[in-house]
């Protein structure tokens, strides 16, 4: 078994170590938005997971791409997991993805080229199970190791999702429970029991094919992915968008009960921090279990689900199907003042 711990190569961890979304605002604001591209029906104007491009059939060519940092010390596990997270785009917005490019940054000089190979060996066979062909890449040397995939998909148009079409009276879903970024944390700092080893793993590796199958849903009103900005900076992103707040049942979120424990012991991301202070006046005081665990950064994190109540059967049915339980967790407001979210218990 290999003893490479790739944590140690790198100052932040999988999708913790995104830009924080006001500082990314900045940055995306000097380039502007798209332009003079009429067959660009989604492009880099909003907060969206992809970009879309109208084929003229009654499909749409969603492009995609993802990289970070290792998450795990088994490199085949990153890679699995960095692929996982990069399709889930795709997934997001109703798609079918159908090919992937490579994208690798590695430290020649701290780590051999096989242990690369293991990082790519392992999203090969995530896309190999998903029917992907990953199909080549580009790589650099750099002083920390990275991973992801650029990620092209299909889409029925009828079955687009976008994170801006949310109403007032929707109910609240997410796929996946929250959490990642405190295990994670946990394990990096030796703090995780015998017990949880490989929970969060699991859950990061699982991908959201389900997308596909909530796309066809008529109710299901807006679709994102919940990654490095926490489930907080994801929701606000669809309220500010959809013009709605969110009002959330904290006792019914889906949550991993065994990470309490850990964020009790202090083992709480960086990233954390960094989102609740990007949130600003969107994101009223409240107690600080609330907010660390909305802000908790998830590395391959669940889909969010806004969706019309009288769809809820059908939605819960497919999670079923799919072997996830889906219960409402909140329900959409018509929006007033600034914050966007409000917690309950």
């Amino acid at each position: 078994m290999s003893m490479i711990r790739l944590t140690q190569y790198s100052h932040g961890a999988g999708c913790g170590c995104k830009i924080a979304p006001d500082v990314l605002d900045g940055i995306l604001a000097k380039a502007g938005p798209a332009a003079g591209h009429k067959q660009l029906i989604v492009g880099n104007q909003g907060r969206e997971d992809a970009a879309v491009y109208d084929l003229g059939d009654g499909r749409g060519m969603i492009a995609t791409t993802d990289f970070f940092m290792p998450i795990v010390d088994d490199p085949f596990d990153f890679g699995r997991i960095a692929a996982a997270n990069a399709i889930s785009d795709v997934y997001a917005m109703g798609g079918t993805p159908i090919m992937a490019l490579s994208i690798l940054g590695w430290p020649l000089d701290k780590l051999s080229p096989d242990v690369a190979g293991d990082v790519v060996a392992g999203a090969q066979a995530l896309c190999r199970e998903l029917g992907i062909a990953l199909a080549g890449g580009h790589s650099i040397d750099a002083p920390e190791p990275i991973f992801g995939l650029a990620v092209n998909g299909l889409v029925e148009l009828d079955h687009l999702k976008l994170n801006s079409q949310a109403k007032p009276g929707d109910l609240l879903f997410l796929t996946k429970p929250l959490g990642i970024g405190l295990l994670t944390t946990a394990e990096k700092r030796g703090l995780l029991e015998p017990g949880h080893h490989g929970v969060a793993r699991e859950i990061m590796v699982k991908p959201n094919r389900i997308g596909t199958a909530l796309a066809k849903v008529k109710g299901l009103n807006a679709m994102t992915d919940v990654t490095g900005f926490g489930l907080a900076g994801h929701l606000s992103e669809m309220c500010s968008a959809s013009g709605v707040k969110a009002q959330i049942d904290f006792r019914r979120l889906p949550r991993l009960r065994d990470a309490e424990s850990y964020r009790r012991q202090g083992a709480v991301p960086g990233g954390t921090q960094r989102n609740r202070d990007a949130l600003g006046a969107t994101f009223p005081a409240m107690d600080e279990a609330h907010w660390q665990w909305l802000c908790d950064p998830q590395t391959s994190g669940g889909l969010l689900l806004s969706v019309d109540p009288a769809w809820e059967d059908d939605v819960e049915r497919i999670g079923r199907e799919h072997g996830i339980e889906l219960t409402p967790f909140g329900v959409m407001k018509v929006q007033e003042g600034s914050a966007l979210i409000e917690v309950i218990e």
